[in-house]
């Protein structure tokens, strides 16, 4: 058995959660949220990032806007949607309540 591809999994199963976590502080563009994530010791890539962002949008959960940038091409910026941020207080709770569950379960 492999507990790389467990862990691997496991993160994966919480980034839309961990993504909209980030964007209810503030609006940011793809690198901040890369940058918040591996801050919290989640490592995620671009070409993973990227496609899930686009899925969050199409389920009306975030919209974005672009800025000019004086450092290069314009950024997108993401911001969480009014559905966005009730989808993310259903999380909050389910999150809360699995938490509870493994704990009590994994208790030595």
């Amino acid at each position: 058995m492999n507990a790389e591809n467990t862990q691997a999994q496991m993160r994966k199963g919480i980034l839309e959660y961990c993504i909209l976590s980030i964007l209810i502080e503030r609006e940011a563009y793809p690198s901040e949220i890369l940058d918040a994530l591996e801050k919290a010791k989640l490592l995620v890539v671009e070409g993973t990032l990227y496609p899930l962002l686009m899925r969050l949008k199409n389920m009306e959960l975030l919209t974005y806007r672009w800025e000019e940038s004086n450092a290069g091409p314009p950024r997108k910026y993401y911001k969480i949607t009014p559905q966005g941020i009730a989808f993310l207080e259903e999380l909050d709770k389910t999150w809360n309540e699995l938490q509870q569950a493994v704990q009590e379960l994994t208790k030595k």
